[in-house]
């Protein structure tokens, strides 16, 4: 090996080696505020304010969570959160399939024109559509209930969520439909029974992000939801909040980690599936 050789390597060596240290950094600093929750909800509250601060503590309060979980009826709050993420993702998953199905693999006349409308809506903030929605809601007597929550999820399940489906259904042959009309299958079946099978790493990877921000969905429980039975877990960490503030940061922190574990659990089993999916999109798309 020439000095040009080594030189060229010694170099990318050193590239490798900066590139790892600020990855190395930067997922210090993401998983940082984790771990200080995870610290937080074991100490005491005078602990938890201690200058300098300890990182591990010193004594261990399992009764942070106990406590914590009974300042509010969180059992109500995660019952009514896992019937909203199980409709929601199921309803999306669905929904934005067939949508992108029918873009995909049955053109007409100015079908272009609304998936290049229907692309157009995901630069409208969130905050433009509200007053709009609220009030369409408000005169259909949905307010204070679950509809406005899931009736997103049932017509179209989102933009980016048909562009995903989409992308992959025009990467797939079309012989497969042909072939499936040939032995006398319709539109659904072929749908139902080819299509969903073949687009499956997209389904979890869109399965995966609608359960994470249905469960996580702190925004529209708040407008629409008024009655306290019908909170979900995000409005019920913030009714915690506002009962302890910064006196019992300690059972407040426990309460967090504990709604927090089931979204990581599930992204931890799924993120396979989640990658492979995005993944595929950005080869096939």
């Amino acid at each position: 090996m020439n000095k040009r050789q080594m030189s060229k390597t010694t170099a990318r060596r050193i590239s490798m080696t900066i590139t790892y240290l600020i990855l190395i950094a930067c997922a210090v600093v993401c998983i940082f505020p984790f771990f200080w929750m995870l610290t937080t909800a074991f100490k005491s509250t005078a602990e938890a304010y201690s200058f300098p601060p300890t990182f591990i503590p010193k004594r261990w309060l399992l009764s942070n969570f106990s406590n914590g979980l009974q300042v509010a009826d969180f059992g109500l709050f995660t019952k009514n959160t896992v019937f909203l993420v199980l409709i929601n993702t199921i309803a999306t998953v669905f929904s934005s399939a067939v949508v992108a199905y029918g873009f995909a693999k049955f053109p007409a006349t100015g079908s272009k024109f609304w998936y290049t409308c229907l692309m157009a809506t995901m630069m409208l903030p969130t905050q433009v559509t509200l007053i709009p929605q609220y009030l369409l809601y408000f005169k259909m007597g949905m307010v204070d209930t679950y509809w406005p929550l899931i009736i997103p999820s049932v017509l179209g399940g989102g933009a980016y969520n048909i562009f995903l489906y989409r992308q992959f259904f025009l990467s797939l042959p079309q012989e497969l439909n042909e072939a499936a009309t040939i032995d006398g299958a319709n539109s659904f079946q072929t749908f139902i029974h080819i299509m969903l099978p073949a687009v499956k790493p997209v389904s979890m990877c869109v399965g995966v992000m609608s359960l994470v921000f249905n469960w996580n969905d702190f925004y529209q429980p708040l407008i629409y939801l008024n009655s306290t039975k019908k909170f979900t877990v995000a409005i019920g960490l913030q009714f915690l909040n506002s009962s302890m503030g910064t006196t019992k940061i300690g059972q407040m922190m426990a309460v967090s980690l504990t709604m927090t574990i089931p979204v990581l659990v599930i992204f931890f089993i799924c993120q396979k599936y989640f990658v492979q999916g995005i993944k595929m999109q950005g080869i096939k798309g």
